[in-house]
């Protein structure tokens, strides 16, 4: 099966389709493990069941399953490594920056910093590899920071639709500027919920795979701390880059 890493899952997850079509004994799920092969590794995780994972793929492996791991991002390769230790020759990269990883909700977050118009906010986001945008703006968190959102171009406007089938208006503007500890990004599409929250109970942004795919990535779960090191996709459009022309 095809899974994705998701650093907002939980352990194993997998659709209910490919649970019915391509696993043999049906796993009792939620509460006991089974050994899932990954590459030449074995781990023991928990089996969730999931409607959908996106990207036409089987399900999604969550950070948990590699507590006490370092976990390797390599999108010039287009490899995921699981290391034991971490590797000397990436603390010796000058190239990688460090951060550290804080946790809220038992999920990765980042210090990142925005800015627009001259205002400057910092705060934490969390690091999101299954969000296939770019960023998302909590509309709360920017209101306390005074952060102004309503000078952003409006990209598009879209209606999402939420768990219960209520209608959420969704902005896509374009963001002066994104840094990431030395790594400046400029004119980033960001999605703004004008209702609800990207996190329901916490006031915090989010990093997604559009962003996150320009970096090898490096995570820590010894030390609780992550290397970024910009990659080839580091100059590429983003997924809702404003058009320029006719």
């Amino acid at each position: 099966m095809l899974l994705n890493f998701d650093s907002g899952a939980t352990e194993v997850c997998i659709t209910t389709k490919s649970l019915k079509q391509k696993v043999r004994s049906q796993p009792k799920l939620y509460s006991t493990a089974y050994g899932v092969q990954i590459g030449k590794r074995i781990y023991n995780s928990n089996i969730y069941d999931i409607s959908v994972a996106g990207n036409e793929v089987d399900g999604l492996l969550g950070c948990n399953l590699f507590d006490g791991m370092i976990v390797e991002l390599d999108y010039d390769h287009q490899r995921m490594i699981v290391h034991s230790e971490m590797p000397k020759q990436i603390v010796r990269d000058a190239s990688y920056e460090k951060f550290k990883l804080t946790y809220i909700k038992n999920k990765p977050f980042i210090e990142s910093e925005i800015s627009q118009s001259g205002i400057k906010s910092k705060s934490l986001f969390f690091f999101d590899l299954g969000y296939q945008r770019a960023v998302m703006l909590d509309n709360d968190a920017l209101t306390a920071s005074h952060f102004p959102s309503e000078s952003m171009p409006v990209i598009k406007k879209v209606i999402m639709h939420g768990t219960k089938g209520n209608e959420i208006p969704v902005i896509t503007a374009d963001l002066a500027s994104l840094k990431i500890g030395r790594f400046e990004l400029k004119n980033v599409p960001a999605q703004i919920m004008t209702q609800g929250k990207p996190m329901p109970g916490a006031n915090v942004h989010y990093l997604g795979s559009d962003v996150l795919k320009r970096f090898n990535t490096v995570l820590d779960f010894q030390k609780n701390v992550i290397y970024l090191k910009s990659n080839q996709l580091y100059n590429t459009p983003y997924a809702d880059q404003k058009k320029t022309g006719v």
